[in-house]
């Protein structure tokens, strides 16, 4: 045999080895895809979980539920979401300043509580004033109907209409 066809056939084998050895190598890449399916799973859960807290404590605060009950579904919510904190933790972990799995569910409900109260009584009274005379500026150029001559439509701010030219006023 010569040395060429020795390569060959090496090279061949080789080839071959790789083909039946990817079955192996994939195998890994699937078991991390439906592991990044496990993690985003848990994430949604714990997202409706924050979610449900929320409407808990505004629904509270509206009086929509009783103050004798309300403790328990609360105490009962940070449980589920501390357990999959915990899962979540397990299947990735991850370094954070807060270890207490309750305390990071806390601060990240309280992190989306951004009521729209809040944000109102940070407005100072000259804020609201300028608001309101922005809001009225706009008022002015928007429309007030069409021309009862053409149909066209004409904005409050004109006494004769752009199309047809009638008075409107």
């Amino acid at each position: 045999m010569e040395l060429g066809s020795l390569f060959l056939v090496l090279a061949v084998l080789v080839i071959v080895g790789v083909y039946l050895y990817a079955p192996f190598t994939s195998r890994g890449r699937y078991a991390r895809v439906s592991e990044t399916h496990e993690v985003s799973a848990l994430k949604a859960e714990r997202d409706r979980v924050i979610n449900s807290l929320q409407e808990l404590d505004f629904d509270f605060k509206l009086g929509k539920i009783p103050a004798e009950d309300y403790p328990d579904q609360r105490a009962a919510l940070l449980q589920k979401g501390a357990d999959i904190l915990r899962s979540l933790d397990e299947l990735a972990p991850v370094s954070t300043s807060a270890n207490n799995a309750e305390g990071r569910i806390e601060k990240a409900a309280a992190a989306k509580r951004a009521d729209s109260s809040e944000q109102a009584a940070e407005l100072s009274d000259d804020d609201l004033e300028s608001m309101i005379a922005a809001r009225r500026k706009q008022h002015k150029s928007k429309s007030a109907g069409f021309c009862p001559k053409c149909g066209k439509p004409v904005l409050v701010t004109d006494k004769f209409c752009p199309s047809c030219g009638k008075a409107l006023k």
